[in-house]
């Protein structure tokens, strides 16, 4: 076995070990099925999704359905919670009702859009490697984990509470970020449709406030969710409050931020206004 096909298979037991760790802790106090503990139950099936899709995604070598993927594991997660969580209440028919708008929404939007593309650059390398392009699944099986932790263990867990002070806050919060994602990914493919913006970089509407708007919105809506299952967590059931922090760390640090950064240096670093754009553009946090 070559080095790099060890290394890769380490990663994959790791990924798998952080998996079950998380699905242990989130399972504090919740709800089972035949002795199975529900949210325990949503995270094996999150990686199960993954790799049976993966399965064909090898074999024609294709993307094509990695987000589609996703967003269809997010609001088969969150359906089968609610089917299967004991003395349901409208705290959790809230959180299943936004996730499964978000997904619903994100999912149509990145199928076009590599629809429309034909290809996502980004696995060109990863795709003929099993291991490697196995990982990635799994990595969006752990994705999905984290980011809808918070809406899953308030779910599925066996404390319930009337909705309150922070389901309205909470709600405030998702619609906020919501609506600004929605807004500037809007923006940005309307910019990009027009033939007189090929190779232009997009800096009107809220990308000239933030460089990233639709990320800040993204993370926005998160922390929104976390507020409202907030009230209900448990014991190790806090760990569900990873959920706005992985979003904000992967989108920041990982492979949302500093990739489009890099891509947009190389395209058009050095031009006038471009510098300029980024000099007086936050990265995230939109400028009044």
């Amino acid at each position: 076995m070559k080095e790099s096909e060890r290394k890769s298979l380490v990663v994959f037991i790791i990924l798998i070990a952080i998996g079950v760790l998380v699905a242990l802790a989130g399972s504090q106090n919740g709800g089972s099925v035949a002795g199975i503990p529900v949210f325990a139950l949503l995270v094996g099936l999150a990686f199960l999704i993954q790799w049976l899709v993966f399965i064909p995604a090898y074999k024609f070598q294709t993307e094509k359905f990695f987000d589609i993927t996703g967003s269809i594991t997010y609001i088969t997660l969150v359906v089968i919670a609610v089917l299967l969580s004991p003395n349901m209440d409208a705290r959790s028919i809230l959180l299943a009702a936004l996730v499964i708008i978000w997904a619903l929404r994100l999912g149509y939007f990145l199928f076009t859009r590599i629809q429309k593309a034909g290809k996502d650059d980004r696995f060109d390398e990863i795709k003929p490697l099993f291991v490697r392009f196995l990982n990635v699944w799994t990595i969006q099986a752990l994705w999905v984990t984290f980011t809808a932790a918070a809406a899953l263990v308030a779910i599925t867990t066996s404390a319930r509470k009337e909705l309150d002070i922070f389901a309205i806050v909470g709600l405030l919060v998702w619609i906020f970020g919501f609506a600004f994602e929605v807004v500037a990914d809007n923006q940005k493919s309307q910019f990009r449709a027009n033939p007189k913006n090929k190779g232009k970089f997009i800096q009107t509407g809220l990308w000239s406030r933030s460089r990233h708007p639709n990320y800040f919105g993204e993370i926005v809506l998160w922390v929104g969710v976390a507020i409202i299952a907030l009230p209900v967590l448990q014991g190790w059931q806090w760990v569900a409050m990873i959920s706005p922090v992985f979003v904000t760390i992967l989108l920041t640090r990982v492979s949302g931020i500093p990739l489009l950064e890099n891509k947009a240096d190389k395209k058009w670093g050095g031009q006038k206004d471009y510098e300029s754009y980024k000099k007086k553009t936050p990265v995230l946090i939109p400028k009044l």
